[in-house]
C-alpha cells in the first residue's frame, strides 16, 4: 500500500520536471520611457527613463548622500532636492514609488 500512495506523487513530480519553464516577458508599462518633471530631473537627470531606472537612480542618490535614517533604514530623510519631489521631509521606502508617479509623464 505504501508504494501505491507514492506513485501519484512521483508521477506529478516527473510531470513538473518535464514541462519546460516559461520565460517571463517584461511588462511593457514598466519599460516605457517616462520624462521626469524638473524637480525629479534635478536628481535623476532629464533624459526619459523607464520607471525602474528612475527608482534605481533615486536609490543611488539616496545612498550617495547618506539620506537613509540611521535608526530606521526604511525611512528616507529628504534633502532640499528630494523634498521638492516627495513634498515632505521624511518618507518610507514603500511610499517613494507612489510619490514619484506624480513627477513622470
Amino acid at each position: 500500500m505504501a508504494t501505491a500512495k507514492k506513485a501519484p506523487a512521483q508521477a506529478a513530480a516527473a510531470d513538473k520536471a518535464a514541462a519546460p519553464a516559461k520565460k517571463r516577458t517584461p511588462n511593457a508599462a514598466f519599460m516605457k520611457a517616462l520624462t521626469p518633471s524638473p524637480a525629479l530631473a534635478a536628481v535623476v537627470g532629464n533624459a526619459p527613463l523607464p520607471r525602474t531606472e528612475i527608482i534605481s537612480k533615486l536609490w543611488v542618490y539616496i545612498k550617495a548622500h547618506n539620506l537613509q535614517d540611521a535608526a530606521n533604514k526604511r525611512m528616507i530623510n529628504a534633502d532640499a532636492k528630494l523634498k521638492e519631489v516627495f513634498g515632505k521631509p521624511q518618507v518610507s521606502m514603500f511610499e517613494m514609488a507612489g510619490l514619484i508617479g506624480k513627477h513622470v509623464k
